[in-house]
């Protein structure tokens, strides 16, 4: 059962939880050797990393959208990581406390690569959770990980592409699902003709490629677009000039914010449908009002009906002020599930989690819903192949491509704000 909210938000306030403000570098660490703390478990050498008993945590990396266009999914993904440790360091890991170590991909490829190259490289995590843009991930594993041993896991990447690379694991599952979706909605809405628009990286490629195989009408448009333009006049110009009511925008909410502003400038009224990286606060709150009403959006969705994920979005409310997306409970289980493999793996190496990371979200073990029941099993002798956790995102169940398993929320704007009309199973 889930442990009582109070007690989580003591367990985070007196942990000295990160603030997005203070995530330019790290989250902070002790240099003090556990054998010099009385109240220090004696079984901080044992299992996991015993090559490291002299350390009093262990320190995993973790590459988020701080700054950029995605700022917006990487601000709720450190109020997940803030909540994840507080619960993980409340039980603890073999003894130790658990740390991040948190650089900012400044959601470009770029900044992605030299992230965890500094993560990897100099602070020598062999457990990297990120990142945000599907692109950025790749350029990640390719450029850094891929070779090395250390475990990736992507809290917030959907790219068709990442499916090509079975070692670079994702909790969110892929936006094939989200692409085959939008694609019955719109004709669900009896549109049969569409003009589409895409950002020209891994994750809008990869979506649109999926959506025209799966779209049974016709696309009389489309066309890619660079990210971060000041402005999309003439693209939206030339949707418009197509005379197709409908139009699908697979973009980030930076970009399509602007689209929006252009579109209402020049008095367009199109149907709007969009994937999970259209919706967020930046785009509501860059964007005049009513002029995306009646848009509809799918996402990733969290299993809202289960206990687990009604404690993790109260603490979340109570904390924050605000509910969680998806995306947040992403975050939070990567974080227990980079736990769990810790206490897990016989040693703290890149190739002991690589061997345990996928076993203890599988079907085979007793299904748990928290990290405490997890670890109650792992540290009373039981192995990796005994532990099924049930995220707080639902199911996760790693296959042999490193994706999970996965279900779709609809949203509809309505009276200039999100409103869920539906789910669906991916």
């Amino acid at each position: 059962m889930p442990r009582d909210i109070t007690d989580r938000r003591t367990v985070l306030k007196a942990s000295g939880g990160i603030g997005i403000a203070a995530l330019a570098g790290c989250l902070e660490t002790t240099d003090e050797d556990p054998a010099d703390d009385d109240t220090a478990d004696d079984d901080t050498t044992d299992d996991a990393g015993d090559d490291d008993g002299d350390e009093a945590v262990y320190e995993i990396g973790m590459v988020d959208s701080l700054t950029g266009s995605l700022a917006d999914f990487g601000e709720r993904n450190q109020r997940a990581l803030d909540l994840a440790l507080a619960d993980v360091n409340d039980v603890g890991v073999n003894g130790r406390e658990l740390d991040v170590i948190v650089e900012d991909s400044e959601s470009e490829s770029q900044g992605g690569v030299a992230a965890a190259q500094k993560l990897v490289n100099q602070d020598e995590v062999p457990f990297l959770i990120g990142a945000v843009g599907s692109g950025v991930s790749l350029s990640i594993y390719e450029s850094v990980i891929q070779g090395t041993g250390v475990v990736q896991l992507s809290q917030n990447s959907t790219g068709l592409g990442l499916t090509d690379f079975p070692g670079l694991l994702r909790m969110s599952p892929s936006g094939r699902t989200q692409s085959l979706a939008l694609a019955d909605i719109i004709l669900e809405d009896g549109y049969d003709e569409v003009a589409v628009t895409y950002i020209n990286d891994e994750f809008g490629e990869s979506l649109f490629d999926a959506f025209e195989e799966a779209y049974e009408g016709e696309i009389v448009y489309d066309s890619s677009h660079d990210g971060e333009a000041a402005s999309y006049s003439s693209l939206v110009s030339e949707m418009n000039g197509s005379g197709v009511e409908a139009w699908l925008c697979i973009t980030y909410q930076q970009e399509f914010a602007t689209m929006v502003r252009n579109m209402f400038e020049s008095g367009y009224e199109p149907q709007l449908y969009g994937a999970d990286s259209n919706r967020g606060d930046t785009v509501i709150e860059n964007t005049p009002e009513g002029s995306m009403d009646g848009m509809k959006l799918v996402e990733p969705a969290a299993p809202q009906d289960q206990e687990n994920y009604q404690a993790f979005a109260a603490a979340f409310e109570a904390e924050y002020g605000e509910s969680p997306t998806a995306w947040s409970a992403f975050a939070y289980d990567c974080v227990v599930t980079a736990a769990l493999s810790i206490q897990a793996a016989d040693e703290f190496t890149g190739e002991a989690l690589g061997e345990v990371v996928r076993d203890v979200t599988r079907p085979e073990g007793e299904e748990v819903f928290t990290y405490e029941e997890a670890h109650a099993i792992l540290a009373d002798g039981g192995g990796p192949d005994d532990v099924d956790y049930q995220g707080v995102s639902g199911p996760i169940d790693f296959d042999e491509n490193g994706d999970p398993r996965g279900s779709l929320a609809v949203f509809e704007v309505r009276d200039h704000g999100y409103e869920t009309i539906e789910f669906r199973q991916s």
